[in-house]
């Protein structure tokens, strides 16, 4: 089989890409290099390089994209600006790369008519859903509308029933949860997904929407501001700083292993997978950011404080974690790795590298400077 990967040489698409030569594929990946994920004068890592087809190119680039669709079966799209917090201003930047290269993408597609094409994977994500789903005493399952600011200076955190106001409590998001992004992250996911699979349906192909959790493990950029928290918590407890944890510190993610997640990706391509739908990948699991912080500070044996600050970002969810009966029922994935076991092996991998400075503080600056964060003093 031959696959295209845009995006292939990021944290997944490079993965994804070496288990697929690995078990004898034929893989192209085509991946702009960009700084801010890669690092300055960044090039294909030489494992990819030496088992793969690299392009250097940018997916908006459409003679490029239909010249490399030719006798390709399936696609695997994540090229994407993957920065929360950041695409509330870069507004721009975030629409050309994930909506206009999607649909650049989907043209050369419906107007190339590539035969061989059989099936289009895209990475959605957690973020289409906004808060997602909630038990509610008195209206049972609901899905919370965005927390309001005026709230969270009070320094109540956790959603409310959109029925009754009642604090309500997490339970597993499902994918027939209403599309409720708070970023423009995660709108251009939710218009990506969208795309994707209107298109795979309209044309007769398999066509699923990934909706990942918060991915993590040996090789994530630990350079890049803009996302990952354990990348940033390594970095900053390695150097001997202390960590700021936003709200109360209970709010939680799903945390997945990224080798459950390249296993989930790669079921999903496999020939005899069929149908056009979105699927959650996760651990099914959550974790909250306090617990997070210190197995950090505890791994590496730091004598540093963790401060609960009550600061919190616009646009940030309180709790997520996914209900990943779908994709187990319809390709038999399980996840393996544990979040402790996980974490260990990311935080061995992360102390062969450098800690250096990536930049944390200064985003946090540009989110303060357009408004898009509230910082609370003396929290208790």
């Amino acid at each position: 089989m031959k696959f295209l990967i845009t995006g292939g040489a990021g944290f997944i698409g490079s993965r994804v890409a070496l288990a697929l030569a690995k078990a004898g594929m034929d893989v192209t990946v085509v991946d702009n290099l960009s700084p801010q994920i890669h690092g300055p004068g960044s090039d294909f890592p030489l494992p990819l390089a030496q088992s793969v087809h690299c392009v250097r190119g940018d997916v908006c680039d459409r003679a490029l994209v239909a010249r490399l669709l030719r006798d390709t079966q399936t696609v695997i799209h994540l090229a994407a600006e993957t920065g929360t917090g950041q695409s509330m201003y870069a507004v721009a930047r975030y629409s050309e790369t994930n909506v206009q290269g999607t649909a650049v993408l989907l043209d050369a597609i419906v107007n190339e008519r590539p035969k061989k094409l059989r099936k289009l994977i895209v990475a959605s994500s957690r973020a289409v859903y906004g808060e997602g789903e909630y038990l509610c005493p008195n209206h049972d399952r609901v899905f919370p509308a965005s927390r309001s600011t005026s709230d969270m200076e009070l320094r109540n955190f956790e959603p409310k029933c959109p029925h009754c106001d009642v604090v309500v409590n997490p339970i597993a998001t499902t994918e027939k949860a209403p599309f409720a992004p708070s970023s423009f992250y995660g709108l251009t996911k939710q218009i990506q997904e969208q795309m994707v699979l209107m298109f795979a349906k309209t044309l007769g192909l398999d066509g699923f929407a990934l909706r990942y959790q918060n991915v993590y493990g040996p090789g994530q950029s630990l350079t890049n501001p803009y996302t990952g928290i354990l990348a940033i918590f390594s970095n900053l407890v390695r150097q001997g700083k202390g960590l700021n944890i936003f709200e109360d510190g209970l709010e939680s993610r799903d945390f997945v292993y990224i080798d459950d997640v390249v296993a989930a990706t790669i079921g999903c391509a496999a020939p005899d997978i069929h149908g056009v739908m979105p699927l959650n990948v996760g651990s099914g699991s959550r974790t909250s950011v306090l617990e997070v912080a210190n197995a950090i500070v505890n791994h590496f044996g730091a004598e540093v404080a963790v401060k609960v600050t009550g600061a919190f970002r616009l646009g940030d969810i309180r709790h997520n974690f996914a209900d990943i009966s779908h994709i187990a029922s319809l390709t038999g994935f399980k996840p393996e790795w544990s979040f402790a076991e996980g974490l260990r092996q990311f935080l061995v991998w992360a102390e062969t590298n450098p800690a250096g400075e990536a930049g944390f503080e200064n985003s946090l600056n540009e989110l303060r400077e357009r408004g898009l964060m509230r910082d609370s003093a003396n929290y208790t």
